[in-house]
């Protein structure tokens, strides 16, 4: 399932010109039972990537891709 994700985030990325990162934080900030995500920076370059992640817009399509990469198939 992992690496389902890892390469979901990749595509979407890349749709984008975003980076795996900044579509991770906007997939979580669109998803309405996460209430706050938490992100972490070590670094400058790093805060304003996340930053970036504010200003991406995921369409129905990338959510849905995101959304069937990380279903539990238990």
């Amino acid at each position: 399932r992992g690496f389902n994700i890892l390469d979901a985030l990749e595509k979407v990325a890349k749709r984008l010109h975003a980076t795996p990162a900044q579509v991770a934080l906007a997939w979580l900030i669109a998803r309405p039972t996460v209430t706050a995500p938490i992100a972490s920076a070590t670094s400058l370059a790093q805060l304003k990537e996340l930053i970036g992640a504010t200003k991406l817009e995921l369409d129905e399509s990338s959510m849905g891709l995101l959304n069937r990469a990380s279903e539990w198939r238990g």
